[in-house]
C-alpha cells in the first residue's frame, strides 16, 4: 500500500510531539563536557519506551556508563533503495537557572511557546521524530525507503560518546543508508518579497556545516619568584600568541552554498551583491546573519583561560582554549595559520576535531524537502546555507553517509532564533512543532 502524508500526521500526533517536547526537557541532559552531567540514559530509556508501546525494538547502546543512544530501523517499501537517517541528539547544554526567568527543565508552556533548556536544540526536533515514528508504527505503514531513527548522546561535546561510538562499534546498523536529516536547518526567516511588495518566508536547508577544531594552547616559561623579572613569563607568552591570533584577518571565501544563498535572497528581495559587498544581503536575514557571517570565513575564538596557583609566583605554563571552524577544504591552512601565529613557545592540543561538510544542493531527497515544506507554506522559498557550527552529520560521512539539515520549523518574525541556541530563555513556539511534524509527516511518505 502507498503511503500517503495524511498516514503519518494528524492533530493527535501534533499533540502527542508538543507532549513528548515538554516530556523530554523536564529530562535533564546536561553535557558539561567533562562527564560530571547527569548523562543520556534517562532520556533514552524514555524513548524506549515510547518506542516499545507501538511495537517496535529499538536498540539502546552505551559508550559510558550512563552516557546511552537509541537506533531503531523501519522498513520501506523498496530495501534496495539506499536507507535515510533522521537523526537527533538527547543532551543539551548546561543552563544556569539564576539567569532564567522560567525553571530551564520545567518545560513551561506560555505565551504560546515551550520554554526550556533544549527547546531548539533539539528536544523539539526529537519530539517531532518521535511522534512521527510512533504514527508510522501505530499504522503498519511503509515508508518509500528504509529509515534508521537515531537519538544520540553527546553532540554537544563533539559526539564521540554518542554518534561517533555508534558509527565505530555498530557500523552495521547503517548499513545500505546513503543520507540523513539531523538539525539546524528548515527554519523560516521572513524576507521582503520584491515581486509582490508583502513579507514573505524563506527556509534555510542545511547543505554544507564547518569543521571543527577545539585546540587547547600551552604556553611554558620558566616558573620563578612574583618579585623577580621574568623574560620568559608563560602567562605573557600565552597573552601574545592570543593577541596575534586574536588579530589575524582570516579571508573571506564563498562557497558553494553561501553564494546560492546570497544569489537566492537577492533575488526574492529585488538586490545584487558582490564579493566586496554583502551587508545587504547579510541585514536582510535578520537573526540569522549570525549563523551566515561565521560562514563566509575560518574562525578562531578563544573561550577559557587557565594558568598559575598563587600571587606571588610565576607559573611554568599557562594555558587558551581555542574554538576553530574552518570551511571545507581550509583545515590543514588553517591548522598551520595558527600553530605560526602561536609561536615556538607555544605548544598546541587539539581537544576535539572532526571535517567540514558540503552536500549537494539538489537531487531527490532536497526536492523531498522543498516539496514537504511548501505543502505547508506554499509561495515561501526554499534557500540553501552553510551552519557555521557542526552536527552528528560529521560522524555519518565516516560511513560514506551524505548529511542534511532540516528539522522544520515556520518561525514569528519577531523571534530572534539564532539568539535561541545555547541562550536564556530558550524557547520554541509550539505551532512551530506542530508545523513541524505536519512537514515531517509530508517528507517520511515522499522520501
Amino acid at each position: 500500500m502507498t503511503s500517503t502524508p495524511e498516514t503519518f500526521s494528524s492533530t493527535a500526533v501534533e499533540d502527542e510531539a508538543v507532549r513528548i517536547c515538554r516530556e523530554l526537557i523536564r529530562i535533564d541532559t546536561s553535557n558539561y563536557g567533562d562527564g560530571s552531567g547527569p548523562g543520556e540514559r534517562a532520556a533514552a530509556e524514555y524513548v524506549v519506551g515510547l518506542l516499545e508501546e507501538v511495537g517496535l525494538e529499538p536498540q539502546l547502546v552505551e559508550s559510558d556508563p550512563g552516557r546511552a543512544s537509541v537506533v531503531v530501523r523501519t522498513e520501506g517499501r523498496d530495501s534496495s533503495r539506499g536507507g535515510l537517517v533522521l537523526h537527533g541528539h538527547l543532551d543539551v547544554v548546561p543552563a544556569e537557572a539564576k539567569d532564567w526567568s522560567v525553571d530551564p527543565f520545567e518545560a513551561v508552556e506560555q505565551d504560546g511557546m515551550i520554554w526550556g533548556r533544549g527547546a531548539v536544540d533539539m528536544k523539539d526536533m526529537d519530539a517531532m521524530l518521535l511522534a512521527t515514528l510512533r504514527q508510522l508504527a501505530r499504522t503498519g505503514e511503509k515508508p518509500p525507503r528504509d529509515i534508521v531513527w537515531a537519538f544520540f548522546a553527546d553532540e554537544e561535546h563533539g559526539g564521540e560518546k554518542g554518534a561517533g561510538h555508534v558509527v565505530q562499534q555498530h557500523p552495521e546498523w547503517f548499513e545500505g543508508c546513503t543520507e540523513a536529516i539531523s538539525e539546524v536547518g528548515g527554519f523560516s526567516v521572513t524576507l521582503p518579497d520584491a515581486a509582490t511588495g508583502a513579507p514573505t518566508r524563506a527556509y534555510l536547508l542545511q547543505t554544507a556545516e564547518k569543521g571543527i577544531a577545539w585546540l587547547r594552547l600551552h604556553a611554558h616559561g620558566r616558573a620563578g619568584h612574583g618579585s623577580v623579572p621574568s623574560d620568559e613569563n608563560a602567562i605573557v607568552r600565552l597573552a601574545e600568541a592570543i593577541a596575534r591570533i586574536d588579530a589575524h584577518p582570516w579571508p573571506r571565501t564563498f562557497i558553494a552554498s553561501v553564494r546560492e544563498l546570497f544569489d537566492g535572497v537577492a533575488d526574492i528581495v529585488g538586490g545584487t551583491w558582490s564579493e566586496e559587498s554583502v551587508e545587504d544581503v547579510l541585514q536582510r536575514l535578520g537573526g540569522a546573519r549570525r549563523f551566515v557571517e561565521g560562514t563566509l570565513r575560518d574562525t578562531a575564538n578563544f573561550s577559557m583561560l587557565s594558568s598559575g596557583y598563587k600571587h606571588n609566583v610565576i607559573p611554568q605554563t599557562a594555558s587558551a582554549s581555542l574554538d576553530c571552524r574552518f570551511l571545507p577544504g581550509h583545515e590543514e591552512e588553517l591548522m598551520a595559520t595558527i600553530a605560526e601565529l602561536a609561536g615556538e613557545h607555544v605548544e598546541i592540543e587539539v581537544v576535539v576535531k572532526d571535517v567540514a561538510l558540503e552536500s549537494p544542493s539538489s537531487g531527490e531527497l532536497v526536492e523531498s524537502m522543498k516539496r514537504a515544506l511548501l505543502k505547508e507554506d506554499p509561495g515561501a522559498h526554499v534557500l540553501p546555507y552553510c551552519l557555521s557550527g557542526g552536527t552528528d552529520n560529521k560522524h555519518l560521512s565516516r560511513l560514506g553517509i551524505t548529511g542534511y539539515g532540516f528539522a522544520p520549523l515556520r518561525l514569528p518574525e519577531e523571534l530572534d532564533f539564532v539568539g535561541m541556541f545555547h541562550g536564556v530563555d530558550e524557547r520554541v513556539p509550539t505551532d512551530s512543532i506542530r508545523f513541524g511534524t505536519r512537514v515531517l509527516g509530508q517528507l517520511v511518505a515522499d522520501c
